[in-house]
C-alpha cells in the first residue's frame, strides 16, 4: 500500500483520495486551533498561495489528541482558520493521528518517516522536557509528538520529509520549493 492508495474524510464526511494528488507536492499536517504552534497557519497559507497553482496541496487534519487543543467542531475549526488566518486550503475531518483510532493516512506517514528529533533551540528543549513527562520513550517511536507535525510527499507519492513543529517554517518551504523545481 502506498500514499495514493489512501484517503481521508473531509469536514463534510466525504472521502478525499490521495490519488487525486498524483503529480503534486503534498504537505500533510495535523493541526490545532489553540496551540502555541497555531500561528504556523500563516506561513502554511503563504506557501499555499505561492505554490498551489504550480501543483502544491495541503492536507490539514485537525487533531485533539495533544492537550485538547482542538476542542471545536469541524465547522468551528474551519471558521477559526478562515477568519483568523484566511486559510484557503481545506481542513479535513478532525481525526486521531496516534493510537488505535489513528487514521490510516497517519499510520502510513509514520511508517515512512519516523521521529528524528526536535532540532536545537529553546522550543526544541521545551518540547523534549514536556514529552519526557508524557512518553519516556518518545525518542524511539514514530508517533506524532505534537500539533503541526508536517509530512512532505513528492510528486510520485514518496514521503520525503517529516518536520516536527519546532522546525523553522522556512526549512519546510525550502523543501517544498526544491521539490517544485524552484518555482
Amino acid at each position: 500500500m502506498g500514499f495514493y492508495d489512501l484517503s481521508v474524510l473531509n469536514a463534510k464526511g466525504e472521502e478525499v483520495h490521495m490519488s487525486d494528488f498524483k503529480g503534486k507536492v503534498v504537505m500533510v499536517v495535523n493541526t490545532a486551533t489553540g496551540c502555541g504552534f497555531t500561528p504556523h497557519y500563516e506561513p502554511m497559507e503563504a506557501m499555499y498561495e505561492k505554490y498551489h497553482d504550480a501543483g502544491f496541496e495541503i492536507i490539514d487534519v485537525p487533531c485533539n489528541q495533544f492537550a485538547g487543543q482542538t476542542p471545536g467542531t469541524d465547522e468551528e475549526i474551519h471558521e477559526f482558520c478562515s477568519l483568523k488566518y484566511n486559510t484557503q486550503f481545506p481542513q479535513m475531518k478532525k481525526s486521531d493521528v496516534n493510537g488505535e483510532d489513528a487514521i490510516p493516512l497517519f499510520k502510513y506517514l509514520k511508517e515512512q518517516k519516523g521521529f528524528e528529533g526536535f532540532g536545537k533551540g529553546p522550543k526544541a528543549l521545551a518540547m523534549g522536557v514536556m514529552l519526557k513527562k508524557i512518553d519516556k520513550d518518545y525518542k524511539n517511536n514514530s508517533e506524532i509528538k505534537w500539533n503541526f507535525t508536517k509530512f512532505i510527499v513528492d510528486q510520485n507519492g514518496q514521503v520525503v520529509a517529516r518536520f516536527e513543529p519546532t522546525e523553522d517554517m522556512k526549512k519546510v518551504e525550502e523543501c517544498v520549493a526544491k521539490l517544485m523545481g524552484g518555482k
